[in-house]
């Protein structure tokens, strides 16, 4: 990785001092999609933790990127930074910026990846107005793969919001929502990756029952699923229409189908997205209520 910091960048993320303020595998996974994108030198590359100094030491070992868990100089990182980053548990964000209120700027910008708090509530907890950008990313950025939803404060500028898509286009695709579908994004991709795992797991289940050799029933399903989603991706053809080109009439796939539609696949799912979005909103509600009470 130290190649990085002799390299030429061209890219308007590469000028800027990024502070992660908690290190754990989200923070880790951008940390290496900007590495591995060649977006910027890991030498402005910063993590901060203020426990498991073993966690900022791997990254340090594996990333080059340049890490304390020493009070002073954490301040004077979160001081100089440009982009700040906010990846620690939600019920933590209070203490970990209390920390910090006297190095926190205006002209600065917070990037939240904390599951459920809303701009307002990031807001009353800075002790100045602040651009904020939540986000909204899912596991598969741990493999570059994911999808992350990103919402703007009324603050956050042009070149700001070019430097969050860089961000999380390193981890994989971005779409730009309003905030009040960050919920749904929740719902449909955040929790998604999990919906699709179960169904593989009950594909993979039923083959291994069968008499399939485990190995085998689990390259069969993992390699079925991911050639389904780059057909979709790769023709750009709906997946109504692709389920019809494998579906002869009298044949094998449409008596699954009609097995699954009279089992109420389709509106179970549907449910079940809904309900992790209204989930992520009571979750939402109770960090707002809880942090509004401790003041």
């Amino acid at each position: 990785w130290k190649r990085a910091n002799q390299m030429s960048y061209e890219h308007p993320i590469s000028q800027q001092r990024v502070c992660f303020i908690g290190a754990g595998s989200m923070a880790e996974a951008i940390i290496r999609g900007l590495i591995q994108k060649e977006l910027m030198p890991s030498n402005q590359i910063y993590a901060i933790n203020r426990s498991r100094p073993e966690v900022l030491d791997q990254l340090h070992r594996q990333y080059d990127i340049q890490v304390t868990s020493e009070p002073g100089e954490r301040k004077e990182i979160v001081r100089q930074a440009n982009v700040i980053v906010l990846a620690v548990k939600p019920k933590d964000a209070k203490s970990a910026l209390q920390e910090f209120h006297g190095q926190l700027q205006p002209q600065q910008c917070m990037i939240s990846v904390m599951a459920g708090m809303s701009i307002a509530t990031l807001t009353s907890l800075l002790p100045v107005p602040m651009p904020i950008i939540r986000t909204m990313p899912n596991t598969s950025s741990a493999i570059g793969k994911g999808v992350t939803g990103l919402s703007f404060s009324s603050h956050v500028t042009e070149n700001m919001r070019a430097i969050a898509q860089e961000i999380f286009k390193s981890v994989g695709e971005v779409i730009t929502v309003d905030e009040t579908q960050l919920e749904l994004i929740t719902g449909l991709t955040g929790s998604g990756p999990a919906y699709i795992y179960h169904m593989m797991e009950a594909m993979t289940s039923i083959a291994i029952e069968e008499g399939l050799p485990a190995e085998a029933a689990k390259k069969l399903v993992a390699q079925t699923v991911l050639g389904a989603a780059e057909m979709v991706l790769q023709t750009g053809e709906e997946p109504s229409a692709l389920r019809n080109k494998v579906t002869s009439p009298g044949g094998t796939t449409e008596a699954a189908l009609k097995l699954m539609q009279e089992r109420n696949f389709q509106d179970t799912v549907k449910a079940a997205v809904l309900r992790s979005a209204e989930k992520a909103a009571e979750i939402g509600k109770e960090l707002s209520q809880a942090y509004s009470n401790k003041k």
